[in-house]
């Protein structure tokens, strides 16, 4: 053989996308504990026991995967599924991984739906608020220590903060990153490590590339046209989720103050119910951005149910698919180019601003309401971060104490 295939071994790619959708349902359906214990199942599964793919490979995946915007655990399921069979396979890699967390966090919003229409909640839906707010802290800290390690980057995050509390909303977030961007180019120096080459199989040819990456921006710029032009709710909603999966640097809880600022207001989601969701999204294995599912599920407005579920999912996840697709045959140039790295680093440092000031409004002044719920974000926060509860225990507990205190 002379194509791309041919480079490495005929057992790294020679799979199908019926294997690649059980292995990832295993992992969609075990996989708790966020994106940093995701990988560490992916390599259990994929690298050690099923031995699809080297250990150096998958150490260049988590590299490129923690470089772009979007969720990163599940952005290294896409490029697995694409290395071992193909588009088909990165598909199915994204489905299975995505279903059973998607579908639990569907169920909830009827749930939720259910206890509302029967007065029942303020107490548990409290207690969800409140674990949202222990977790968002522990990401801030977390964040704030790996991605601002120096004088530079700190006051970056601060100044970050600082501006996203001023100019709240979808422009002042988009701004926020840009300018991180910028201070990363004038003043963050970092040393460029050289990144090994991917590996070649069922890599896009150049041109298929180029064109997942046009159609990123095309969408990017275009939705938001479409939406005010159309008044479509659906493509509104397509467009806000497709935005916040395209702008997410950092992580999955940076998601909450880009799809906040577009969906919470008067008409649209209450303050109570997305933070909620965003609390019970904590407990459920797999990517955290099927908090998409809950949220175009409890639109006020169609299309919500499984229809707007569905869209805000798809919304959210495409992104990330255009440009792991995209990316994957440039990631070795592009993760030694010391600018690009340097605006990264800027940016990174802006994101964990953004969660900063995320973390004040909405998330503390929404749950934080009195002395028995401060009491309890505080036994949250010590038991998710001294006492190593896991998360889904911490959002349990807390729901079941703010039903019984709040």
């Amino acid at each position: 053989m002379t194509d791309a295939r041919s480079q490495t071994d005929a057992s790294t790619y020679a799979g199908t996308p019926r294997e690649v959708f059980g292995a990832f349902l295993k992992l969609g359906v075990t996989s708790f504990g966020g994106p940093v214990a995701h990988l560490g199942y992916f390599r259990e599964e994929l690298v050690r026991r099923r031995q699809w793919l080297s250990e150096e490979a998958y150490a260049n995946l988590v590299a490129l995967c923690q470089f772009l915007p979007g969720p990163a655990s599940s952005q290294v399921g896409m490029a697995i599924g694409l290395m071992r069979a193909g588009p088909a396979g990165m598909a199915a890699a994204w489905l299975a991984f995505t279903l059973p967390s998607a579908l639990i966090m569907l169920a909830f919003a009827y749930g939720v739906m259910h206890a509302d229409a029967a007065g029942i909640g303020g107490g548990w839906l409290a207690g969800l608020k409140i674990a949202a707010a222990a977790i968002v802290a522990d990401a801030v800290l977390g964040m704030a220590k790996n991605l601002c390690p120096d004088r530079p980057r700190r006051s970056l995050a601060l100044l970050a903060a600082a501006a996203a509390a001023m100019v709240p909303g979808a422009v002042g977030q988009i701004a926020v990153i840009a300018g991180g961007a910028l201070a990363g180019l004038a003043f963050i120096r970092l040393d460029t490590a050289p990144v090994p080459e991917p590996a070649a199989h069922h890599l896009p040819g150049r041109t298929a590339s180029l064109a997942a990456l046009l159609l990123f921006a095309v969408l990017l710029v275009g939705l938001p046209l479409l939406a005010q032009a159309s008044g479509n709710g659906g493509v509104a909603l397509f467009d806000t989720l497709y935005r916040a999966g395209a702008l997410v640097f950092g992580g999955g809880h940076v998601v909450l103050p880009l799809i906040e600022a577009e969906l919470v207001h008067p008409g649209g989601l209450t303050r109570e119910i997305f933070l909620a969701g965003y609390g019970a999204a904590q407990a459920v294995p797999g990517p955290l951005f099927s908090f998409a599912a809950y949220v175009g599920a409890m639109m006020p407005a169609p299309p919500n149910g499984a229809l707007g579920g569905a869209l805000a999912l798809v919304g959210a996840f495409l992104p990330s698919a255009l440009l792991v697709y995209g990316a994957l045959r440039f990631w070795s140039r592009l993760a030694t180019d010391r600018r690009v790295r340097d605006a990264m680093a800027g940016v990174n440092a802006a994101v964990v601003g953004l969660l900063g000031a995320a973390f004040w409004d909405p998330v503390v002044t929404s749950s934080i309401t009195s002395g028995r719920a401060f009491a309890l974000a505080l036994l949250a926060y010590l038991a998710l971060v001294l006492w190593r509860v896991p998360a889904w225990a911490v959002v349990v507990g807390a729901a079941l104490g703010g039903a019984v205190l709040l």
